[in-house]
């Protein structure tokens, strides 16, 4: 056949005009699935299945016109309908009104769209266009649904577990607990808890525990069109609830369209451990591990201590003891000397059973940098865990907290607290260590400022925010400013350091009499609790007594009290004491001048 005589074939059998048709009607139908779907919460599936079918008909709808022609006498082949038969049939224009009013209803429907999206955007705060990542998630605490409410452990440890297995896949991006708990698992407003946490997809679910009995309801939900993604339920014995947490985290995965590399399909599948006892026992030390008090630490090391007596070989119970021992001294409830080498030993045991437990290796990290001085060493344990989990904010927080603001690489040192706090964007910690540590040290004051006023947003009875936005006023020469912000801190916490900033402020300000009183009742504090050489040392520095000071902090490092030392090269507050030499002497041992030197660059 000619190509001319071709494409009179084509338009003879209607073809064209059947292509056009279909195209605006199968335009108008992927507007309303678009459009219309959301608002009905129908899965997003249902959508694509809508368009996948509307492409695949339309060669067939080609085919269909060529063969086929419509007669009065009703639908035949086109060959068995003749030239001259044709031509003497009337010409019917409904084909051009069904082209007009699906083209006006499509650019209708497309406008509405682009409309409601950009108003729904300025009315919520957010930029219009896709400000979230499709591929990011929260896991919002689950109702627990259990009769008992002591198992409200249980169903914590439930919600904890499946963000840690989903943290470890690089390609999603998974807001870190600390962020997640001040939600309840149904909330109202999804769209504004998606700005909040900077996450699309929402993890809903409630845990019932009757005996050796486990039901865990969760859906999946798109926080911004309210769209459920995906639910199911699951009854199961105590003993399956590791392939319960496995078998969500993996269809979540699949569901939000994550790639996984081979190792992450195995992590996210791992049996920590055989025994449900030593399980339960473990759940219960990371609830009271979370609360982070002083007392509830020494509960959490109590649970996973029974939990490696159940199961000699669970490596998380030994990694959880490392967490708890690290932070002990941090939180007033041990010395350093009685907390670190416990420390050491879990950590150490922890990776002996599993060198793939990114907590244990972050574990690792806090202890080699702010209390053995061996910052490279660190660094490589922190980038290791990251490398496991990607999604560890706390590992991108200590790195940044730690070995790298010691080192005075600052630029990484920020740009791995702000990663953090992307992870855990409520973690008051993480954001009150972005600007009192890492923009502190840096003297980059102003935006250490900025940065603790939105810390203190969050929260304004967060004690540190306060005393760090005390230390940067003060260096910026506004001591009055920071003279209120001790205050607050100091009647917010019953902090020795807290105190201590307030006193050598009193004394930098004239106030002797003031700081004398401080100094007095931190000297009474510490014959029963522990009060840092450093806090000491900022009083004696504040009244001019340099070589109190140095012994102050000689004494801190006999105590292995790196956690206040591992800095000293590039902490403002001590710039006082520089040049001394007997503070010089005590530099060199933490971190030598070469080794500084040769990172910092």
């Amino acid at each position: 056949m000619k190509i001319d005589n071709f494409f009179s074939e084509l338009k003879r059998r209607n073809v064209y005009k059947v292509a056009v048709a279909y195209a605006v009607v199968g335009w108008l139908l992927v507007q309303v699935a678009t459009q219309v779907f959301p608002f009905f919460e129908i899965p997003n599936w249902a959508v694509r299945f809508v368009v996948l079918a509307i492409v695949i008909g339309f060669p067939i709808a080609l085919v269909i016109a060529w063969a086929f022609e419509l007669t009065p006498e009703g639908l035949k082949r086109t060959e068995d309908v003749g030239l001259a038969v044709a031509a003497k049939q009337p010409k019917k224009h409904v084909w051009i009104y069904v082209v007009v009013i699906g083209a006006a209803i499509s650019i209708g429907l497309f406008f509405v769209g682009r409309y409601s999206a950009q108003r729904t955007s300025v009315e919520s705060g957010r930029p219009s266009g896709p400000s979230l990542p499709e591929k990011s998630i929260a896991v919002l605490p689950f109702d627990n649904l259990s009769r008992d409410p002591d198992n409200a452990y249980f169903a914590e440890g439930v919600q904890d577990e499946i963000l840690t297995r989903l943290a470890k896949v690089a390609d999603l991006k998974v807001i870190a607990r600390t962020s997640t708990q001040k939600f309840k698992s149904s909330p109202e407003n999804l769209p504004d808890i998606a700005k909040q946490l900077g996450a699309m997809n929402i993890l809903e679910g409630s845990v019932q525990k009757v005996n050796d009995q486990v039901r865990v309801n969760v859906q999946l939900i798109n926080a911004l069109t309210n769209a459920h993604l995906w639910a199911e339920i699951y009854d199961r014995k105590l003993t399956d609830i590791f392939a319960v947490e496995s078998d969500i985290a993996k269809t979540i995965a699949d569901t939000l369209q994550a790639k996984l590399t081979g190792s992450e399909k195995i992590s996210i599948t791992k049996t920590p451990t055989v025994n449900p006892e030593a399980y339960e026992l473990y759940l219960k030390g990371r609830f009271f591990w979370n609360k982070r008090t002083g007392a509830d630490l020494r509960k959490a090391i109590d649970y996973f201590n029974q939990a490696i007596a159940k199961d000699p070989n669970y490596a998380l119970a030994y990694a959880g003891l490392a967490d708890s021992y690290v932070i002990l001294s941090v939180f007033g409830a041990a010395s350093p000397q009685d907390s670190i080498p416990q420390a050491r030993a879990a950590a150490r045991k922890a990776l002996d059973l599993d060198d793939t437990l990114a907590e244990a290796h972050a574990s690792s990290g806090r202890i080699a940098g702010p209390f053995d001085y061996e910052f490279d060493r660190s660094i490589a344990e922190f980038e290791r865990a990251i490398q496991l989990n990607p999604n560890y904010a706390m590992a991108h927080h200590w790195l940044s907290w730690g070995p790298l603001t010691a080192l005075a690489q600052f630029d990484r040192a920020i740009s791995e607290g702000k990663r953090a706090v992307e992870l855990d964007p409520l973690s008051l910690i993480d954001n009150a260590d972005l600007g009192g540590n890492v923009y502190f040290n840096a003297r980059r004051y102003d935006e250490a400022i900025a940065q603790l006023r939105k810390t203190i947003e969050i929260d304004p009875r967060f004690y540190l925010a306060h005393y760090y936005l005390g230390q940067a006023f003060q260096l910026k020469g506004q001591l009055t400013e920071a003279i209120a912000e001790y205050q607050k801190a100091v009647a917010l916490d019953d902090d020795p350091e807290a105190l201590a900033y307030l006193g050598q402020a009193y004394a930098r300000a004239e106030q002797r009499d003031e700081a004398q009183k401080i100094l007095a009742h931190l000297k009474e504090e510490a014959k029963s609790r522990y009060v840092s050489g450093y806090a000491m040392a900022l009083m004696f520095m504040g009244l001019g007594d340099k070589e109190q000071a140095i012994d102050a902090l000689e004494r801190a490092y006999r105590e292995g009290a790196g956690n206040d030392l591992f800095t000293v090269r590039v902490d403002p507050m001590l710039d006082d004491l520089r040049r001394e030499p007997r503070f010089e002497a005590l530099a060199e041992k933490i971190l030598p001048s070469r080794e500084f030197r040769s990172s910092s660059k």
